[in-house]
């Protein structure tokens, strides 16, 4: 059956061009797409892989792990074992002939280790992957470990420690006084970077889960949803309008405190409050500002809540 796939695999390579900004001149990756072809796998499957890589204690985690379950009619171990991912032996032994490696150094490129991945897992999460933005830079092997008992990008404990090393901008985010209750390695929380994101990709800007900015933040904050008599534009618009989803240095999430904030669209030619720094004015009133008066900025339902005052 992998026998099976890596050809249909093979065969949709070629077909379909995706090799064609690819150096095939690459004599390593030229070689391993000739196995792949001939297809001469070992009898002894991992039994002699072993005799040489057994002291490798890299290559024997893969046993603590579901990909190296014999039990398991779906774990690599269970088909062509090491050489379901690795590829046919061939004339390896005494290293007369390359192996497909996987990760940083790996000696293929992006897309051909994804296509070894992509041959088993083929589902809707992730359908998205080629045209995903972590796929034009990195493989499935840059975060995930597949010789261990414990992927670590699998752990929420570690997910956004890990997504961060890529992503620094998001991670001094973050780090910021207001920011969402996501969980690291030093702080407990309900959220990870996958609540809101699909890191195989999906359609939507951002690799987001849902089809919007809005839709998920209404995920947790169906509160705001509506839909309202009275509606604020910038709410219906996109949240981003106001809020850093990512964090800020402004509660809650504000890209800028209020009044500036409500100045970026509202003028303040001809409000009836004084300006902005008078001790005595609405603005500065309870430490709220625009807030003090208009407190369902979200929206309203209230008969006489056209200012979102009530």
């Amino acid at each position: 059956m992998r026998r099976l796939l890596f050809k249909l695999l093979l065969t949709a390579v070629f077909s379909t061009g995706c090799w064609s900004n690819v150096a095939l001149s690459n004599t390593t990756e030229q070689q391993l797409l000739d196995k792949f072809e001939v297809g001469k796998y070992s009898n002894k499957g991992a039994d002699t892989c072993l005799m040489c890589h057994k002291n490798n204690s890299k290559v024997m985690a893969l046993f603590d792990g579901v990909h190296g379950e014999m039990g398991n009619s779906e774990s690599p171990m269970a088909q062509l074992q090491c050489e379901s991912c690795h590829g046919p032996q061939g004339k390896h032994r005494g290293k007369n002939e390359p192996m497909i490696t996987f990760g940083a150094n790996s000696n293929v490129t992006n897309e051909l280790q994804d296509s070894v991945c992509l041959s088993c897992h083929q589902d809707s999460k992730r359908m998205g992957w080629h045209d995903a933005l972590h796929a034009e830079e990195q493989s499935c092997a840059s975060c995930h470990d597949i010789h261990t008992g414990q992927d670590k990008i699998m752990n929420p404990a570690f997910e956004v420690s890990i997504c961060t090393e890529c992503h620094t901008e998001q991670k001094l985010d973050i780090n910021k006084r207001s920011s969402h209750p996501l969980a690291t390695g030093t702080k407990v929380g309900s959220m990870t970077c996958s609540s809101c994101h699909s890191s195989h990709g999906s359609m939507t800007d951002a690799s987001l889960k849902q089809v919007s900015i809005n839709e998920t933040c209404y995920e947790c904050h169906a509160e705001k949803r509506g839909p309202f008599l009275w509606e604020h534009e910038p709410v219906v618009e996109d949240c981003t309008t106001c809020h850093n989803p990512h964090g800020s240095v402004n509660e809650p999430l504000l890209n800028s405190r209020a009044p500036l904030l409500c100045q970026d669209c509202h003028a303040s030619d001809g409000h009836a409050s004084r300006a902005y720094g008078d001790d005595n004015s609405a603005f500065s009133g309870g430490g709220q500002s625009c807030l003090n008066c208009h407190g369902s900025i979200h929206g309203s339902n209230h008969p006489l809540g056209n200012a979102f005052q009530r």
